[in-house]
This record gives C-alpha cells, structure tokens and sequence, in this order.
C-alpha cells in the first residue's frame, strides 16, 4: 500500500508539474490503486485527472527556488497578481505587520482561498489595508510541505466562501520515514542582509502507527531604507520621480496671529515657500524587510483501528516574530499644540499655535511583533460498503501582539505640551532636547489581536450506479464553521493622545454552516462531467448557493479537452463587518481649500478614518475556463487555458466621493475642518469619514499558457525545458480599464531549465514581469485619472536565478545557489503617493539584490 500511495503521488505531481491540466486516464492499474482527493474536487478516485486547471509546484520545485518561505515562492507565480503583499516595506500601523499574502489572477488576497490539506484554516489576527482578512502564509513552514497545488478556478461550489479567483491548497508532507536534517544560509551582495534557515523532518511507522514531527527554523536580519540608496529616499525628484517628502516637518510650521509661518530656521532643501512648509525625508527611517524570526512545529499521527477505521491527529504550533516602524511622530493642526509667549525658546514672542511638526528626537516609531498560532485537527476515516467517509473537527487560534516600549518614539501630545509649558522641550530650530525630557514625553503602548476558528466536518465519497459501462460518482458533505476576531488597539490612540498612528479597531463573530453534493458522470470512457453545488448559510449576512459545471473529453490519447463554468460568493470580512473607527494617512491634494485659499495646494499627508458596515452583502462572481492539454510519449507537453472572472456587488473603501461632496463646507461632519484662520473661508483638513459599500465590480480575462520537453541526452544526462506564461486580456474595475496600468502588467511568464547527471543538477529560473503605466493618479488630488491622461511606463524586469546540486552520498545532498544573479535593480517608477514612495513598485518587484545561499541536508 505504501508503494502504491508513492506511485500514485509521483504521477499526481509529475502530470500537474507540466501543465495546469491532467494527463490522461491511466485505466490499467487503477483499479490497485488507493482513491484519492485531487484539489478542486471532492470525489475520491483512483486516476488523478479532473476538468478544471491545476498548477502543482512540488517538492522538487520548492527546492529548486532556494526560497525558505511562502512569500518569496509565490510572489514569483505568473497566476499572482496585484493585491499581494508581504512584509516588504510593510510598516504601516493599519495592516498586518509582519504576515504575507497571495493573491490570484490580481482581484486581491480576499479573493483567493488558502487550504491545508484541503481544509479551510484560521485568519490572520491582523488585517491587511485595514479590512482584508487572509491567511498568513508565513504561518506555515516551507521545510513541512510536499507540495502546492494551485485551483485556478472558481470553486465556492467545492469549498465555499472567497475561492473567487481560485484556490492555494498547502500538501503538508506523509508517510515520512527515518530523520533528515537542513540547514541553509543566504546573503545579500555587501552582506547587508541574510537569512538562517534550518529544518528537521522524522518520521517512523509501526504496525498500524504512523507519526511524523517537523520542525522548522527561519529568520532574517533587517534591511533598512537606510542601506537602500536612491530605493531609500522619499524625495525622488533628483532622479526623475516626485517629492513625497511629508509636510510634518522638523523644523516644522506655525501659526502667528493667525499666519501660517514656517520656522525661520528650516534649511533651504527642506524648505516650500509658497506652501510655507519644511519637508521632511522619512525615507531612511523606514524598513525595506524587516528582522524576522519563525519557529514552527507540526505533528501528524495516523493509526488504523481495524474495520477499515483510520484516526488521524495533525498538531500545528507557529511562533513568529518581527518588527516594523516609520520615521518619528508626524504632528498636525489636529493635536492642538501651543508655545506659549514665556517659552524661552520662542522667537515670535507672543502666544502661537503649532502646525505641522515632527519631534525627530523622539526617535523613530518602532513596533514590535510577535505572533502565535495553533491549529489542532482530529477526525476519524473509513469504509463501509465501497464508500469512503470521513468526520473531522478543528480548533485554529491566532493571536498576534504589537508592542512599542519609551525607547521606541511613541511620544504622548499630552506629555509633550507638558513639557512644552514649562519650557523643557523646544520645539523649534530643528533642536534635539535632553535625553532625559524625551523619556517624559514618550510612552509604552500596545495592539492586540486575536482570531479563531472552530469547524467541524463530515464527507462521504462514492460510486452511485453504473452508466454507460461507467461509474457515476458522488461526493456530498456537511460543513459547520464558528469564526470571530477581535483587534484591539492602544487606549492611547482612541483618546487621540498619539499621533502618526493608522490605529485600527475591529471586533466580530459569526458563524455558518453548509451543504455540498458533487457528481462526476462519464457519459462515455471520452467523455466525463462534473455537476457541483453547494449551500452557505451564515449568520450575519444571509445564505447563497452556488452551483459549477465542468467537462472533461479525451478528444485522442494525446489530447484533452476541459471546460468549466461557475458561480461564487466572498463573504464580507469579520473585518469588514466589525471595524471601529480606524484611520489611514493618504495622499492627496486638498483642492477646496487650494481654490480657496491658496494653501495646501501640494500632496499633503491626511487622515481617513473609515467604520465597519453590518448591512454588506456577499460579493457574487461567475467564471468559466476552456482548456486544451496535449501529451505524448516523446517528453514534451503543453496546455492552453482561456479565463474569465467577473465579481459583482465587490465591497471597496471610499473617501473620494465623500470629499467631493463635503470637503467644499466648513462645517461638514463628514469632512472634519479646524477652525479658520484670519480671512480664510475654509481651515486645515483635519479628518475624512471614509465608508465601506457593495458597489465594485471587476472583469478579469486572460490566457494561460505551458509548455514542457524532457530531452534524453544518453551519457550528458537530462535536459528539461519548461515555461508558465500567464497574459491577461482584460482587467476592467467598475468600467475602468487597469490593464496596463499601475501594478497591472499584461504579461507575466517562469521559465526552466532543468539539467541533471547522476550525482549533480543545475538549474536555471527566468521570471518575468512585463511592462505597465506608471502613477495611477497623474496629478496626486486624490482621484484616479490613468484613464484619461497617460503617464510613462515601468519598464519590464528579468530575474535570472542559478542553482547547482550535489548529491554528495546517499544521505549527503549540498547546494548552491543565487537568485537574482545578475544583480537587476528593479525599473524606476514614480509611485502611487500611497505605499510606493520610493522609486519602485514595491508590491510587483523585489529591490533585495543579489542573493547568495548555500544549503545541506543529511538523511539518516
């Protein structure tokens, strides 16, 4: 039984490895076979084909990357798209610091459903932009998976809610037999940065028993914006882009007699007179990757009862930690600062009022992050007349905590006016104060986060009645799911008593149940098809089903047909459902007040606070996929898929029509203004209410395209080319064309060259990105224009990885390699004026630079 589950994996990986299809049936030994799950189905069966696109990366895949964590792995997918992110550059108080995420086919990492072992998991404690729940992907060890297969397909009608673009289902690694230790080490050119990564994996069976423990180890060192060069500096102007140097200045500005006045000392390079602000570079205080530790364990346990009763026990422990952090505290009009005429230090003399300003030697604001997660499965498994059933139940847990202590500038407005009236702390001339008057103006606070999942599940698979001289079978099943999170920040923040902060608070709980039923019927030994439904009821929003129809046709022995077509549903976030008031700091250009009174006539820095909303509805979406895979017998393979997604009734963030509609009054409670100053009409923008609403919709088609040869060249080894090219046709959001645009790249393609003799392997990986248009919003007002004006382009970026291996002995395998080897910078672009500040599109390209690793794995 052992040799044939190994058979049987050898193939699943081998045929998906080469194509997002399946080869064709294999009849002769299938009926010695074990039956199986394929992802994308819940049918067990003894072939491993199915009608929908799968894109397996194995074992030998993940090695060959020579990347020791998720994030790195799948950013370089052509299936993956905008909307991803990870701990690069990800620094902002309102996401989820120190976590990573995937996002298929660029509709968002909401969008794409993240498995392990077929089996839905916990959230992250933290959401990402405030209101995007996902699965960390950082949370699950890379030393732990046998391999990643990749639905790419909509499959709410397999698995329920947020498989919209598709499906990530993790493979954790079974049957594992003996010990093998790894241990690997990398580093950037100039040794800036590196990463440790070392990894135990045993396994033992007896009798009836089988257990297996991993244990896996991974950190990283920071890699500052300081180290980064021109990638490092919020003021690009000097090599071609905008100056995105913040208004909260040091020196900074103030109000005398009602004038806005800027320090008289503010140096020149800082200094906007028409504005009358002192810009400041927070560029280099910032983190391009930030210090990260992750220790993780898995324990899984199998024991056969007898009566064809199998238990089975899968124990999962994370523990990550890491930080992140900005420039020091970013002061406005809105803290209510004053120097009063008595101030030693005051050179007006009079009573003023502080404007913008940063107490640069406060420090910088720095988090620290430690996050735990634990997920406990247990079910039974068995057989009862040729049908296969299995009940399980599962408990997830994630908590996460971010942690700021006095050393870590976090100063209190309070604190600091204190100080400020009795004449300690000078808030002019760009002074740094006493040591000892900054700890009387700093504090110690922090963010709590918690999520859990509480799920329990029952299947049964089999033959229903013979046709056509074929099988119909059939899968149906029973889910119930209980989700709450909770994200909870400082009392210091909702007191407003820090500043500079996108503090977010978020509480909600729900729960849902379903029911499933999945046919596959073969109208002929050509012809095969899937009928699927399935039945969400939640507790919050209501309930929805959605139904999927898919083929398969063998048009010959070397060619197969797939299609299909479904329906899907994305519940709204317990995030999006159960958000406090939370803030974002944006980009953009007052233009009332500009207008109204010639101030504030550049890209300034603003708060948007945005609430949950408990009246959304699901977001909808229908997909369909026609594919043809071609193999024979010669070694070369290749596929073709044309897709489409289309989500309707998507729930999107808003701010620019609220400032459109509010921001030209003085008195708005929607659009928050201080008081006037002297003749003005309109004073400082102080706060935007943003609002969450089911009012998006997206059209996303494309092509996917791979190809395979395997060429024997007798005593010189094997040679084996390969290439996954993924070309999008269409990516249109709410009538609005982003294709081709900023952070939306036509073209995205992996290709392989794989050689191996005996004892030794090299390898080469080629990742491209193609070209798009550069800065989305063309004048930085706060309102996309790309459509209507035409920016420059991005250009395209080549990444070349080499790797070489040498299996040393039996057990003694060595390894060399280095990704990015010739060292590419990634292509300049002027930004968003959101999170792209600094030269690059740090959601698409990679600035890391050339890395170099080594690695050994003994196997006793």
């Amino acid at each position: 039984m052992q040799k044939q589950k190994l058979y049987l994996s050898v193939i699943a990986t081998l045929t998906t490895l080469t194509s997002p299809g399946i080869l064709a049936q294999q009849t002769t030994a299938a009926d010695n076979l074990e039956k199986i799950q394929v992802t994308g189905s819940r049918i067990k069966r003894t072939d491993i084909e199915g009608p929908s696109p799968i894109q397996t990366i194995g074992r030998a895949d993940i090695e060959r990357s020579g990347f020791q964590n998720l994030q790195q792995l799948l950013e370089r997918l052509p299936v993956n798209g905008a909307g991803t992110f990870s701990t690069r550059n990800n620094s902002q108080d309102s996401t989820a610091n120190g976590t990573a995420a995937v996002s298929l086919r660029g509709l968002g990492p909401d969008a794409t459903l993240v498995l392990i072992n077929g089996r839905r998991v916990g959230i992250s404690a933290f959401a990402e932009g405030i209101t995007n729940s996902f699965v960390d992907i950082n949370s699950i060890p890379v030393s732990a998976i046998e391999r990643i297969d990749i639905l790419k397909d909509g499959a709410s009608a397999i698995y329920g809610s947020d498989a919209v673009a598709g499906v990530v289902n993790i493979v954790l690694k079974q049957d594992i037999e003996g010990l093998e230790i790894e241990a690997s080490y990398g580093q950037t050119k100039g040794g800036d940065y590196d990463e440790k990564h070392v990894s135990l994996v045993w396994g033992t069976g007896q009798g009836k028993s089988r257990a297996s423990i991993i244990f896996d180890y991974f950190s990283n060192s920071e890699l500052s914006n300081a180290e980064m060069g021109r990638f490092g500096t919020a003021n690009q102007s000097p090599y071609g882009g905008e100056d995105f140097r913040s208004s909260r200045g040091f020196p900074g500005y103030f109000y005398v007699d009602g004038v806005k006045t800027v320090d008289p000392a503010c140096p020149e390079e800082q200094l906007v007179q028409s504005a009358q602000v002192c810009l400041y570079d927070y560029g280099p205080s910032s983190i391009t990757i930030p210090e990260a530790e992750r220790v993780g364990a898995i324990f899984l346990l199998n024991h056969e009862f007898g009566n064809d009763v199998e238990a089975f026990v899968e124990v999962a422990v994370q523990h990550n930690t890491s930080n992140a952090g900005g420039a020091a505290t970013p002061l406005d009009e809105s803290a209510g600062l004053t120097v009063p005429a008595s101030h030693p230090n005051n050179p007006f003399g009079q009573d003023i009022d502080i404007g913008r300003f940063r107490p640069v030697d406060g420090g910088n604001r720095r988090w620290d992050i430690q996050s735990d997660t634990l997920r406990l499965l247990a079910g039974l498994k068995g057989e009862v007349n040729d049908w296969l059933w299995e009940a399980s139940v599962q408990k997830g847990r994630s908590e996460s905590k971010q942690t700021g202590d006095h050393t870590q500038g976090w100063v209190r407005v309070d604190y600091l006016q204190r100080e400020i009236n009795a004449g300690r702390y000078n808030p002019f001339g760009g002074t740094y104060n006493d040591p000892d008057v900054i700890a009387d103006i700093t504090t110690s606070l922090v963010r709590l986060g918690e999520s859990r999942i509480t799920s329990a599940d029952f299947s049964i698979s089999g033959d229903l009645f013979d046709f056509n001289q074929n099988t119909v079978m059939m899968a149906a099943g029973l889910e119930y799911r209980k989700e709450q999170v909770a994200d909870t920040p400082d009392e210091q923040f909702q007191k407003g008593l820090i500043f500079g902060t996108e503090a977010v608070s978020a509480a909600a709980k729900r729960s849902q149940w379903a029911a499933y039923v999945e046919f596959s019927v073969p109208f002929s030994d050509a012809l095969e098809l899937q009928l699927a439904g399935r039945y969400d009821d939640y507790s919050d929003f209501g309930n929805t089903f959605n139904p999927k129809l898919a083929m398969r046709y063998l048009l010959s022995d070397d060619i197969t047909l797939r299609a299909s077509w479904a329906q899907g549903f994305r519940a709204p976030s317990l995030a999006q459902v159960g958000l406090g008031p939370s803030e974002s700091s944006l980009f953009f250009i007052d233009t009332y007040r500009c207008q109204a009174t010639g101030q504030d006539c550049g890209v300034l820095d603003y708060n948007v606070e945005f609430s949950g909303n408990a009246d959304l509805k699901a977001e909808e979406s229908e997909s369909w996929n026609i594919g043809i895979f071609y193999a024979n017998d010669s070694g070369f393979d290749a596929g073709l898929d044309l897709w489409s997604i289309t989500q309707d009734n998507k729930i999107e963030i808003f701010y620019e029509d609220v400032y459109q509609a509010e921001c030209n009054k003085q008195d708005s409670q929607l659009c928050e203004r201080l008081a006037p100053q002297g003749s003005e009409t309109l004073g400082v923008l102080s706060k935007l209410h943003g609002n969450l609403r089911n009012v998006s919709s997206q059209d996303v088609a494309g092509v996917d395209v791979s190809a395979n040869y395997l060429m024997d060249m007798q005593d010189m080894g094997d040679l084996k080319f390969g290439i996954q090219w993924t070309a999008m046709h269409k990516f249109e959001r709410d009538g609005r064309d982003y294709l081709g645009e900023y952070q939306y790249p036509k073209h995205r393609w992996v290709g392989t060259v794989d050689w191996h003799r005996g004892d030794l392997g090299a390898s080469l990986i080629f990742s491209y990105i193609g070209e798009f248009e550069d800065t989305p919003d063309i004048d930085f007002d706060g309102n996309l224009d790309f459509d209507q004006n035409q920016s420059r382009m991005v250009d395209s970026h080549l990444l070349t990885d080499l790797q070489l291996t040498w299996q040393a002995s039996e057990p003694m395998r060595f390894t060399f390699g280095v990704n990015n080897l010739f060292d590419k910078e990634p292509p300049f672009a002027i930004g968003n004026g959101d999170d792209d500040l600094y030269g690059y599109v740090s959601k698409v390209h990679n600035p890391r630079g050339r890395h170099l690793y080594v690695k050994a794995a003994y196997k006793f």
